[in-house]
Formats: structure tokens, sequence, C-alpha cells
């Protein structure tokens, strides 16, 4: 450009000057004709020699402003190259007061505001982008070709593989019903609706893709794998529970018919029947309190009255409590020693924690003939257990125990009368207090149950139990 801009100057001079030189020439010519003499004749040639000299001294001049304007303007061009590029930091220096300086300010001036608005858009984008990131849903956005647009952080982690902008979604999303649902927001433009289970295992999402007015769309996976498992949990424990109130209560159904069909029952009979009456009746009862005991270490209003108790009074208490229990089992219960470092512990919910597992111990470790009891300390916490020396649990049933209604053997479970939520509630009881329980066994050689509370806090130990 600077070529072009000092040659048109250049041209203009030029052409300024010879059309000042004619019109010199033609003047003079016609003083020349009119007036006679040397004198007008040498007055002539200084006129047409004092222009070759002005031509002269005025070329260098024009060149010389000519060059100066170019490279103002070639600044100018330099600044709207750098400002698209980006580089908003483009300024130009200051310089005397002229046209062209007035321009150069302004555009100092669009340039400055031009960065704070792109200053102020960045800022939002990454505020925007922060808050989708932080959200607990799985966002992308999709362009009107298929093509990803930009993705938050939770889907990358759903996804396993990089999501990266402009490239296919089936590249790194496989679950066909996400790509249905985004093919029909993209062709249909409308809102599609769906579930996927097999983008991540394990987990079940919720889809649901909105086209985007300006084209494309936005698809939002929703993780309801919980809320699914909730809800199964839920129907389980309906089910369960309506099986296990259905089977005594079509027994008694069924012997309460009998006798009122029967006109003339013999005694022993009555007393058969009302005495299978009475068990599954009673049968009932456990459930409900069971159920009832559940509920209470379930709910988020379950609070336990902790005290400071030394871990060999527990299991004292427990062996001397429960030991009526085991008088007409033929069954021995044994201490097997504890130590007396302080823990703290609810005693009535620990009492019922003993309790549970000493009576599952008598449903299923009868046949060893006895039951030990005892505690020792591991680091932080006393470690507690319950043994006994039956058949033992097979390793395939050690990690689901704890469920509700888990039952190792159900016909056995029935026949004693245990409604399977008892290794339920120890669990949640050992949980509230900070602890832990787990189970080991080896078939043919009985079962342990092991649970952990937490040692006491300095602070709230009696001083006498200070050494």
């Amino acid at each position: 450009m600077t070529p072009k801009v000092f040659t048109k100057l250049l041209g203009l001079f030029v052409l300024l000057l010879a059309f000042h030189t004619m019109v010199m020439e033609l003047v003079f010519h016609r003083l020349v004709e009119h007036t006679a003499g040397a004198t007008l004749r040498l007055l002539g040639r200084e006129a047409l020699l004092s222009g070759l000299i002005a031509l002269a001294v005025v070329l260098p001049v024009a060149a010389w402003v000519a060059r100066r304007v170019s490279a103002r303007l070639q600044q100018v061009v330099v600044f709207a190259r750098r400002i698209a590029s980006g580089d908003l930091s483009a300024r130009f220096a200051p310089s005397s007061e002229d046209d062209l300086s007035a321009m150069e300010a302004a555009l100092n001036q669009t340039a400055e505001q031009l960065g704070r608005s792109f200053a102020e858009i960045e800022s939002r984008r990454q505020e925007l982008a922060a808050m989708i990131d932080s959200m607990q849903e799985a966002v992308v956005a999709i362009t009107p070709e298929g093509m990803v647009r930009w993705s938050n952080a939770v889907m990358h982690r759903i996804a396993g593989t990089p999501i990266h902008a402009g490239r296919p979604l089936v590249h790194s999303v496989r679950d066909p019903e996400v790509l249905a649902c985004v093919k029909g927001a993209l062709e249909n433009r409308e809102v599609r609706f769906g579930r996927a289970s097999s983008l991540a295992a394990g987990r079940v999402f919720e889809i649901n893709a909105t086209p985007l007015p300006e084209g494309g769309a936005l698809v939002v996976l929703h993780d309801v794998t919980r809320v699914e498992s909730a809800e199964k949990s839920r129907r389980d424990f309906i089910a369960n529970v309506s099986h296990e109130l259905r089977t005594p209560l079509t027994s008694i159904q069924g012997y309460v018919e009998t006798l009122i069909e029967d006109p003339h029952p013999r005694p022993e009979t009555n007393r058969e029947f009302l005495g299978v009456i009475l068990k599954n009746a009673t049968r009932m009862n456990r459930l409900t309190e069971d159920l009832l005991a559940l509920a209470s270490v379930e709910s988020p209003d379950f609070r336990l009255s902790l005290q400071v108790m030394r871990a060999s009074a527990l299991v004292q208490d427990a062996i001397e409590s429960l030991g009526g229990i085991v008088v007409d089992s033929e069954v021995e219960l044994e201490h097997a020693g504890a130590p007396d470092d302080l823990v703290l512990a609810d005693p009535d919910t620990m009492n019922q924690v003993f309790g549970n597992l000493v009576e599952n111990a008598l449903k299923y470790g009868k046949a060893g003939k006895k039951i030990r009891i005892g505690a020792r300390l591991i680091e932080n916490e006393v470690e507690f257990k319950v043994q006994d020396f039956g058949p033992g649990i097979a390793s395939e049933h050690l990690g689901r125990i704890f469920e509700r209604f888990y039952r190792v053997d159900k016909a056995r479970s029935r026949d004693s009368g245990g409604t399977g939520l008892g290794l339920a509630i120890v669990q949640h009881i050992v949980l509230a207090h900070g602890g832990r329980i787990w189970a080991e066994s080896e078939l043919g050689a009985g079962a342990t149950f092991y649970f952990t509370l937490p040692l006491a806090p300095v602070a709230q130990q009696p001083l006498g139990s200070i050494q």
C-alpha cells in the first residue's frame, strides 16, 4: 500500500506543477506576442527557470510528505490486523495533533472498549463453564451436523474417554438411546426423553435432548442410579414383607377355618391347632417388632445415648443377659476374654446387637454346642466377636447376609421363626456407632461375626480411668 500512496501523491504534485508550468508558458507566450523586445523573452525564460527550480524543490518535499502519510497509514493497517487476530493490546503511540492523530486516538479508544467487552465476555464464559462443570448432570452441546460443540467435566467422566469438540458424538458415546434422542432432537426439532443403561457400567441415566433455537441440540444426562436402587429396594422390601406375612396368615386362616367347620372337634385337635395358630401369631408379632426396630434405626431421627463403657463390661453384660436364651438349648456361652479399654457405646442397642448375633448363632450353629463372645484391642478401636462352631456359611453368602430378608437357609430360618432382619438391624446400629461389621466363616468350622467400636476420646474418659 505504501508505493501506491506515494505514487498517487507524487503524481498529484507533478500534475499540479505541470499545469502551473503550462499556464505560465501560455501567459508569457501571449505577453511575448503583444510585447516586443528582449526583456520579455528574458522574463519568460526566467519564469520557466523558476518553475523548474520550484519543481525541483517541491518534489522531495512531496516525497517526504507522501512517505510520512504512507507510514502512518501503514501503522493503521498493522493496528487493524493485530485487532483482527485477537491482539486487543495493540495501541498507537502518542503523536502530534493532526487529523491522523485524532483517528489514531479514536482507534485506541475503540480497542480499549473492545478489550473490556471481550474481558467481560470471557469472565462470564468462564463463570458459565465453572457452573456447568459443577453440575451433577452430564451436559453436552451438539451442532446441527451432529458434532460436539462443548461438554462439561461430568460428561467426560461418564464417557470414560476424552470428548473432543468438533468431532462426532458417536466417537465418544456409543449408547443407542443417547444417540437416538440426539438424532430425534436434531431432525425433528422436538424434545426427546430416554433412559441409558449402557453408558456407564452399573449406572442408569435419564436422557433429555432439547433442540437449540440457533440449531443443534443440548443433551442432559441425569444419574438416577440411586433412585432406581432405592425404588428396587422398596419394591423388594414390600414383596418380602408381604411374603413373610402371607405364610403365617395363610396358616392361621386355614386352621381357624378347620376349627369352625368341624362341629365336634376333639380337644386334642383343638389344642394342636391352637398351638399352630399361636406359633404363627408369635412369628407375625416378631416380624412386626423387627420391622419397627429396623425402621427406627434407619430413621434420620435415630439417636444413640452414648456412654463411656469398658469393653470387658459390654461382653460380661451380654453373657449374663443372654444366658437365659441358651440355657434350654444345650449350648454353652463362653467368655473369650476382653480388654478394659473404654469405648463409646449405647448400652441398650449394644444388648440388641449381642442378642441378635447370639440368636443367629443359635439358629445356625447350635450343632457346635458352644458360642464364644469376646473382644480385643486393635489400634484405635475395640473389635468384638460372636463365634459359633456349627456348619459355617458358604463364601457366596458372606457378602449379602446383612441385607434385609436375606437368608442362607430359608427353610431353617422359617422353622426357627427367623425374620431375616436381625443382621440388618445389627449392621445399622454398629454403623451408627461409627464402627464396622463383617463375618468370616469356613464350611464345617463355624462362623464368626465381628464388629468394632471406636475408643472413647481421652477428654470424655473419667479421670479415674486415665493411667
